[in-house]
């Protein structure tokens, strides 16, 4: 019987020395409460001590970063449009007292309170800027979860939305007007096109005309040009024939008759020319005006002063 008793005593005995024993993690924090009130005792990591029926380890957590996954759930945007969002959550504790003793149960607190915050962002924005403004939303609602967490001793670090995922009604909607905005687009671009290359074709059509019309201007130019040039030979030949005519009357006598009679061929032979002629098909010539017309050029010729 005395055995048996000491055997209880040594069994009570070691379960409370056991239970005075507590060993802290590294990166974990507990609180200790004396007969049921906390007076500020924190359990470090580590072996700590505690006086048994006297001292209760009240809240164990870590004070690492912790990862809070949000699910998905139904947003209402400003525009009326179902959408379901998602999110992740990155919060360390800061003060385990007010984690323990401001809330109970703390991760369900700080769920509720993601998913509150996300709905209300999400119904001041339109469709559109849910894709576009992802960055302002996460930096408003780290903002606004880190100041309505602080009581509860929480530091809010990091919030990312995941997926924006509208309904397949509206997905549908949004791939119609996708295919429409690609559509015209593309036939922004195709009239544009067919404007520019009439434009380029016009302005080609008006260049060459241009260079047409000056080609041609230059033609003409050069054409008179040469037409001057020939008719001022032709002027100089004749002047420089006459000189040499003059001269040759002037020192030969002799040379009046031979003149008469290349003058007096060469009217007959222009008269030939001129009947030859596709413009001329019938000339009349009075045989008898011929030796009139001979006796006039002899005379012009015989009117010419001598040295």
């Amino acid at each position: 019987m005395e055995q048996l008793f000491l055997i209880i005593i040594l069994l009570f005995g070691g379960s409370t020395l056991a239970g005075s024993v507590k060993i802290i993690n590294q990166g974990d924090r507990a609180l200790v409460e004396s007969l049921g009130k906390y007076n500020g005792r924190t359990l470090d990591p580590g072996l700590n001590f505690l006086l048994p029926f006297y001292h209760r380890v009240a809240y164990k957590e870590t004070v690492r970063e912790q990862v809070l996954d949000i699910p998905p759930q139904k947003c209402i945007t400003r525009d009326n449009v179902s959408i379901s969002v998602d999110a992740v959550v990155y919060w360390r504790i800061m003060d385990l007292e007010k984690a323990c003793y401001k809330v109970n149960n703390l991760q369900a607190a700080m769920e509720n309170m993601v998913r509150t915050q996300i709905r209300s962002e999400m119904g001041k924005l339109e469709l559109d800027q849910t894709f576009t403004a992802r960055t302002e939303v996460n930096e408003m609602l780290l903002r606004e979860l880190d100041i309505a967490t602080d009581p509860w001793g929480v530091k809010v670090t990091r919030v990312e939305l995941r997926d924006i995922c509208p309904t397949k009604a509206v997905m549908d909607a949004m791939e119609l007007q996708m295919s429409a905005e690609r559509q015209k687009r593309a036939s922004i671009l195709a009239s544009e096109g067919e404007r520019e290359s009439a434009v380029n074709s016009a302005k080609g059509r008006a260049e060459a005309q241009v260079l047409a019309a000056e080609a041609q201007q230059k033609a003409v130019v050069l054409e008179a040009q040469a037409q001057r040039q020939s008719q001022v030979l032709k002027a100089h030949a004749t002047a420089e024939a006459i000189q040499i005519l003059t001269k040759t009357l002037q020192s030969d006598p002799e040379a009046r008759e031979a003149l008469q009679y290349l003058l007096a061929q060469n009217y007959i032979e222009m008269g030939a020319t001129i009947g030859n002629s596709d413009s001329s098909k019938v000339m009349f010539m009075d045989p008898r005006s011929i030796p009139a017309t001979l006796e006039g050029m002899k005379s012009l010729i015989s009117d010419t002063p001598s040295s």
